[in-house]
């Protein structure tokens, strides 16, 4: 499937790309809003943790670019299981929220997973409001349905890597696929998506543990790499001209200065094997944040 590659990697431009959808995300919402239907974004943020404050800040900055409303949920860090369950009642019943997120992580004493599922508190988010696509009902519809039109929620980050190859005119049909990482937010999820009938990917599933990763790499047209294991994908894993997204995010201490920093799966000098590469960061974020919009939109609309 490769064509002959000798030369640098050309860059999946995360930045550049997720600024052309919210451009078109954008003309969307004023159809909607001409119609009389305004999106609306809600968070529930628990607590003041720099990254997650940061982050939500993201998420509602894209919102008043593209003409989404925003709506906060925004509790002290000693919040208790009952209160954060109170702020996500209130968003499934606020009609002018279209969908939303609980940020993670939750502080301690919060259970993480009695707020996601129905399990433990009667799966308290809404799956129609699932903007992250993450909810067990809504994963449960691309289990079901390889082929034909979801009408649910998609994974963002999943989403945002196809979209980001596609719109780079990457097809990924046939291709063989490897992803690294088995963490339900991609390394599961990823192959939902790659391996529906309408992108027809072949996919092969690989994780930190397993024997020889290397191999299962250097056979990929394509390599996803979602470990969140530092430098994990290195050059002489990967076959020359193959695509590279590099997903990963973990905090590292730089030897140099002493200061933490972010650094993803993909180590120095790949760039100079695959034909193509995500920067990070740069690359696949910028498309999450995209997509979650996106999944906004799109419940509006099909409301």
């Amino acid at each position: 499937m490769r064509a002959p590659w000798n030369g640098a990697a050309r860059v999946l431009d995360g930045k550049a790309t997720a600024s052309a959808l919210k451009a078109e995300l954008k003309e969307r919402v004023a159809a909607l809003r001409e119609r009389g239907v305004t999106p609306g974004l809600g968070t529930v943020l628990v607590g003041e943790d720099p990254g997650s404050v940061k982050y939500v800040a993201g998420k509602h900055a894209d919102c008043a670019e593209v003409g989404i409303l925003s709506i906060r949920e925004d509790l002290p860090a000693t919040a208790t299981q009952a209160e954060v369950a109170a702020a996500v009642d209130r968003l499934n019943a606020d009609d002018a929220c279209t969908g939303y997120i609980v940020q993670l992580p939750l502080p301690a004493g919060v259970d993480t997973n009695a707020i996601l599922e129905r399990d433990a508190i009667l799966e308290r988010v809404d799956p129609a409001k699932d903007a992250d696509g993450l909810h067990p009902t809504n994963l449960g519809r691309l289990v079901l349905r390889a082929s034909g039109p979801i009408d649910s929620p998609l994974p963002c980050t999943p989403r945002g890597c196809i979209e980001l190859m596609e719109r780079h005119g990457i097809d990924l049909a046939g291709r063989n696929v490897c992803v690294v990482g088995r963490g339900v937010t991609v390394g599961r999820s990823i192959g939902l998506l790659l391996g529906r009938k309408d992108v027809n990917a072949t996919v092969d599933i690989c994780h930190t543990g397993t024997t020889d990763l290397a191999e299962h790499v250097r056979r990929a047209d394509v390599v996803i790499s979602a470990a969140g294991s530092p430098g994990i994908i290195t050059p002489e894993m990967v076959a020359p001209g193959a695509v590279v997204l590099d997903v990963g995010v973990s905090r590292v201490v730089d030897p140099a200065t002493g200061k933490g920093r972010i650094a993803g799966d993909v180590a120095d000098g790949v760039d100079e094997v695959a034909s193509w590469l995500s920067p990070n960061p740069g690359g696949v974020g910028p498309m999450t944040r995209a997509l979650l919009l996106a999944n906004v939109v799109e419940t509006a609309e099909r409301s």
